[in-house]
């Protein structure tokens, strides 16, 4: 089969939609399918086998963004050229709704995965959040409408698109992990590399400083475990608009010399990261899946996590981590019960690593491949009645 992914972000650029699209693409391709890319065009990129990059500008409110400028008068022609099969869209705007466009001029079957809750991230857009937020939930499901299949995530976000207007058919078919990434891992690189001397006690967050990820919460929280553990540290991965604020609370808390900001790490490094670490502590309540929860469990530590859709099927809460509600006491004691019990804690990332199996990048792979099939078996596209 020969699939054309269409994205609106794409390597350089890190995420968990490019992180997806790697893993699916390794793994189709893996199977004997080819998988091309088209997306913007970031600068400094040489030439790239499959990759087929848009001119585009840097975002306005988001400067490590790049925004497409999804024109090219020959793409039909090289789509056919290709042989593509497939178009499948990974964004419901500029590079998605030129998938789109082609689906229709060359009656190729369309997908479209929802990676993001766009309606939770308006705070980015300068205009009225409030009227943005509606105005992109009507235009994001009409998108979708469009297609012929959705890939969900997470069941939480199937059942989200559904109690918000979407009729056509869903799959919830979720990132997968790259297993064989989290083998053999050296529990104290981490340490080495932020120069810790082996006594403390890591509580790792990944994501990025952004107020989507609802990290002041995790600060105070924290904080709360802090003044009983002194050992505790907390280690911050990842990079955003909200490091300065985070860096501001963590100095009101209290808690500055026990919170190391680390900036972001190498795809590469990111196993050595998890396993360097006691726990993941995760708070976001705009996932749709959260990748991240499922990459700690690989790496054998588990999860203390608000309860929210997405995060909340990937943490098995007693047995592999915890969920919470969004409760800062109640968040701070189940990271407390962990770093203070060190067998229930490596019980815990036993099982995290045991579960974690079941987000087998191949397995994932397997039932995408298996959604492309039946859709060329019907012989039909949706799009073309739209």
């Amino acid at each position: 089969m020969r699939i054309a992914f269409f994205t609106d972000s794409y390597l350089p650029y890190t995420s968990g939609v490019v992180r997806s699209l790697v893993t699916f693409r390794k793994e189709l391709e893996s199977r004997g399918h080819k998988v091309f890319i088209f997306a913007p065009r970031y600068g400094g990129e040489g030439e790239e086998e499959g990759v087929y990059r848009f001119r585009s500008l840097r975002a306005p409110t988001f400067k490590d963004f790049a925004l497409a400028f999804p024109l090219s008068p020959g793409l039909p022609a090289l789509l056919e050229t290709l042989g593509v099969e497939i178009i499948h869209v990974h964004s419901p705007f500029l590079m998605g709704s030129l998938g789109a466009v082609m689906a229709r001029r060359l009656g190729l079957p369309l997908v479209g995965t929802y990676h993001t809750l766009y309606e939770e991230y308006t705070h980015y857009f300068p205009l009225i959040p409030s009227l943005v937020k509606r105005l992109v939930r009507f235009y994001t499901i009409g998108f979708y409408n469009r297609c012929d299949l959705v890939i969900a995530p997470s069941q939480g976000v199937k059942n989200y698109l559904r109690e918000r207007g979407l009729k056509v058919p869903v799959n919830s078919i979720p990132t997968g992990i790259e297993l064989e990434r989290f083998k053999n891992l050296n529990p104290f690189w981490l340490r080495e590399r932020l120069g810790l001397t082996g006594e403390e006690k890591i509580v790792l967050h990944v994501g990025r400083l952004g107020k989507e990820k609802n990290i002041p919460f995790i600060l105070r929280s924290f904080a709360r475990v802090s003044y009983l553990l002194p050992q505790a540290k907390l280690v911050l991965v990842g990079n955003g608009p909200l490091r300065s604020y985070l860096e501001a609370l963590a100095r009101d808390l209290a808690i500055e010399k026990r919170v190391i900001f680390a900036g972001g790490f190498a795809f590469h490094e990111m196993p050595q990261v998890y396993a360097g670490a006691q726990m993941l502590a995760f708070a976001s309540q705009t996932e749709t899946q959260g990748l991240v929860v499922a990459e700690a469990k690989a790496a054998g530590i588990p999860v203390v996590a608000v309860r929210a859709m997405g995060v909340e099927e990937a943490v098995v809460s007693g047995e592999d981590g915890f969920l919470t509600p969004p409760e800062e006491g109640v968040f701070a004691h189940k990271l407390m019960e962990l770093l203070s019990n060190d067998v229930l804690r490596k019980r815990m990332g036993h099982k995290a690593q045991e579960n974690a199996r079941a987000f087998s990048a191949k397995l994932m792979a397997q039932k995408l491949e298996y959604c492309y099939n039946e859709l060329r078996k019907e012989g039909k596209c949706r799009c073309l009645l739209k």
